[in-house]
């Protein structure tokens, strides 16, 4: 616990808005592999979920004002799991868990994260986010308590985003959206995603821009039909990106509505600890420069907010999570690449400065 808050202390000492903190406890499925309907013993049930509900509590005590909780449903144990992989509601004792959890996130105020899974139990996940975003983010307007994950590699993605649109549109609730590439590539189905990396970058790149803008505007998130002339709802994002394009795109955007006075939704960007620490620098150089050139307190000028995403937990707790990295860490290459261009210039723009 104390080397946790040292690092969140000495990351916004850095000039970060804050932290993503998770806990890491989950279950992965292998390839092809399934659960039934069948019960679980409820003293196993109740335990697993005391167990996932005692480290969540302390993750949301750990973080402070204006930090993110990421949380996983399919660490609350076996029977979760199985109520998620057939879309059944969760049970008595994991609903009152997670309600525990969301009443002392709000009084921390502590915006939760609902993380995307594997797609064998994302339909559950996503019931479930949404019913809890239906209870939680219409106290205050505005403002999202309750966030979804959403996976840009997903074929699906934009269909279940449209879906979920409306809902926040006819329920008058916002909508919170961490948008996401996506992190399962090494366990569901290959068919489930775009056929190219490219398709990838620009599902995630167009989502991003409607969510920022406010309204549909390309032919990739569409509305669902017979909804056009309804209003977009509120959103409030987290762009949880380590891709330097995609973030420069939004960060333009915001710029844009800025200069035209448009309205701006309520969001942050956030790369995982230890990746993409150049796009995060970038965004926090940015956000100081923009601070330095505010010549009063009425000269709104962007500052991006930035958080870093840190996973805590025992070693073997931590394992799938570092599994996970490691699958996606196969461009690192590419990276590398960009990470030495980025440091180049950010050694010449010190040097220019003494």
């Amino acid at each position: 616990m104390a080397e946790v808050r040292k690092t969140m202390a000495s990351l916004k000492d850095m000039g970060f808005e804050g932290v993503i903190l998770g806990y890491a406890r989950e279950v992965v499925m292998e390839g092809g592999e399934s659960v039934g309907k069948e019960q679980t013993d409820e003293a196993i049930v109740t335990a697993e979920v005391i167990a996932w509900k005692k480290g969540t509590l302390e993750t949301v005590s750990l973080a402070r004002k204006g930090d993110y909780v990421a949380l996983k449903f399919t660490g609350a144990g076996t029977q979760a799991l199985r109520e998620l992989s057939n879309c059944m509601p969760p049970s008595k004792v994991l609903e009152e868990a997670i309600i525990e959890i969301c009443d002392l996130a709000k009084t921390r105020d502590v915006r939760l994260l609902f993380d995307a899974e594997q797609t064998a139990v994302q339909a559950g996940i996503d019931m479930w986010t949404l019913n809890f975003q239906r209870k939680y983010n219409c106290e205050v307007p505005g403002r999202a308590l309750v966030y979804g994950t959403y996976q840009a590699y997903l074929r699906s993605t934009p269909a279940t985003l449209a879906r979920h649109i409306a809902a926040a549109s006819d329920e008058r609730f916002t909508l919170g959206v961490k948008l996401v590439r996506g992190a399962y590539l090494g366990s569901d189905p290959r068919h489930l995603f775009w056929s190219e990396k490219k398709d990838t970058d620009r599902a995630y790149n167009e989502i991003a821009e409607s969510l920022i803008r406010g309204r549909f505007i390309n032919n990739f998130l569409k509305p669902l039909q017979g909804t056009e002339s309804r209003e977009f709802p509120d959103i409030n994002l987290v762009l949880a990106s380590h891709n330097l394009k995609s973030v420069k795109q939004a960060m333009e955007i915001r710029e844009e509505q800025l200069t035209l006075g448009q309205k701006r939704i309520h969001m942050t960007y956030g790369q995982l600890m230890g990746m993409a620490d150049h796009v995060s620098c970038e965004l926090i150089q940015a956000g100081k420069l923009a601070l330095n050139l505010q010549q009063s307190p009425c000269d709104n000028r962007d500052t991006p907010k930035v958080h870093k995403y840190l996973v805590w937990g025992t070693v073997s707790e931590c394992l799938k999570y570092l599994l996970r990295r490691a699958q996606e860490n196969r461009d690192a290459v590419v990276r590398t690449e960009e990470s030495r261009l980025a440091l180049r210039n950010e050694l010449g723009r010190r040097l220019m400065r003494t």
